[in-house]
């Protein structure tokens, strides 16, 4: 599984970097990690729960089978970008240009199919490239110019938006097919096709993260740069394709979020960076690097869907949505200082 590789003792492990000394510290350092990662999992899960019940006692209209659809759909989006968003913050950094890629990809992708007559499938691969090269231009920004993360993505936001805004005139982009609505709206044998492109994102980079050496790198930046660095890992290709690699997960689900609504919307994502950082913090992912697993991101992605959704059926002002979102993140970031301090005081 997924490695939080630390600055504690000068020690060796399997990757080069640091570690308690004898197999039966190390023992203890793996329980103490994943008994971390159980809590946060277990603790969001518990909240997705009560959540769904009290919302299910609270509105007759909440477990009508077009709700749940339309909650599966909105999740499907959260989740993937949310998982793009986890594998930067696993590497110590912040991509705020998430909700701007998404809708210049989203755009683009309804235009290569009204105009140019693309399928819906050739214009995912279209939308994902564009995400993948905002991607690009992120990662280089930040590992190569050695941009802090934040202003580098900080930037993609507002050339991205510009972007879209420039290529769009401001507009919408209508008259689809009704073929293009497959993504958001469509099923495979009753399953919406969005939450299996979900579960297909997220077993792939479960997998990388987890199981691949690549994923090793990750987690080995994330938790202390310049000892990655010198233990010989390509920091600057590996933070890279990092980026690229988010950055074509944004586009993908910026596709899913258009093909929802049959339009390419340039408003779309205005604060979508709030819900995939909930999401990614809420199910364990670290903000100070080097933690952050797959499932909990899938569990804090249909939490922020849920209280979406929660509120509209209750009539909460949108407003008030975003004051919610605050407190859960501020919840969530407050648990992993709490977490990382308890660890690092039995370390």
């Amino acid at each position: 599984m997924s490695r939080s590789l630390r600055s504690d003792p000068p020690e060796t492990t399997v990757t080069g970097m640091e570690s308690p000394t004898g197999p039966r510290d190390r023992l203890r350092a793996w329980l103490r990690e994943h008994l971390s990662y159980a809590v946060s999992e277990f603790t969001a899960a518990t909240a997705l729960v009560v959540l769904f019940i009290a919302l299910s006692l609270a509105s007759p209209h909440f477990l009508t089978a077009d709700n749940l659809f339309n909650i599966g759909s909105q999740t499907a989006v959260i989740a993937i970008i949310a998982v793009a968003q986890t594998m930067i913050i696993i590497t110590k950094g912040i991509d705020l240009s998430v909700g701007s890629v998404a809708a210049l990809a989203g755009v683009v992708g309804a235009i290569v199919v009204r105009d140019l007559g693309f399928s819906v499938w050739e214009a995912t691969v279209v939308a994902i490239g564009v995400g993948a090269a905002a991607g690009l231009v992120n990662g280089l920004l930040v590992a190569s110019a050695r941009l802090p993360p934040f202003i580098a993505t900080l930037g993609m936001m507002s050339a991205g938006r510009g972007l879209v805004f420039i290529i769009t005139g401001a507009v919408g982009v209508y008259s689809l097919p009704e073929s293009f609505q497959l993504l958001g709206n469509g099923e495979i044998a009753g399953i919406p096709f969005a939450i299996v492109i979900t579960a297909v994102v997220a077993l792939a980079a479960g997998f990388l993260l987890s199981q691949s050496r690549f994923g090793q790198h990750v987690y080995a930046m994330g938790s202390n740069l310049e000892a990655a660095r010198r233990a010989g890992i390509p920091v600057r290709r590996n933070l890279t394709a990092v980026y690229v690699l988010a950055g074509a997960l944004v586009g993908l689900g910026g596709m899913v979020a258009a093909s929802r609504v049959s339009s390419g919307q340039p408003n779309y994502g205005i604060g979508l960076e709030l819900d995939v950082i909930a999401a990614a913090v809420i199910g364990g992912a670290s903000l100070f690097g080097g933690q952050g697993r797959i499932a909990g991101t899938l569990i804090g992605a249909f939490l922020i869907a849920l209280v979406r959704n929660g509120s509209v059926l209750l009539g909460i002002n949108i407003h008030y949505q975003q004051v919610i979102v605050g407190l859960i993140i501020w919840a969530a970031v407050y648990f992993d200082q709490y977490r990382r301090r308890r660890l690092e005081a039995r370390g």
